[in-house]
């Protein structure tokens, strides 16, 4: 289950936030927020560069509290900063949920 979870809001719950929030513009704002998944390539800089079980949050570069603030700040930015904005913390709380499941069971 925490599989799919993981994986829905990474592909269908950008697809709802683009559809609410971006009605006229909802493709290029769900293609944006899929863009926003390869904050992810910063996974190949960790060693190893898979771990079952490893929380993202606070390990890789990019997954950083440090980098997070700056994820806030692009919302305060006009389109489309803020969308990346948006994506980017989507899925740092997408990660975090991961994280949290992870470590209750």
């Amino acid at each position: 289950m925490q599989t799919f979870i993981h994986y829905f809001l990474h592909f269908g719950f950008p697809l709802v936030i683009a559809v609410v929030f971006f009605k006229k513009e909802w493709k290029k704002a769900y293609l944006i927020l899929l863009a926003t998944m390869l904050v992810d390539l910063d996974h190949l800089v960790a060693d190893p560069i898979f771990q079952d079980n490893r929380c993202s949050i606070n390990f890789h570069p990019l997954h950083t509290y440090y980098a997070m603030l700056v994820y806030v700040a692009l919302l305060f930015f006009r389109k489309p900063f803020n969308i990346i904005g948006i994506g980017l913390l989507f899925h740092m709380l997408t990660d975090f949920t991961d994280c949290w499941m992870m470590s209750s069971s």
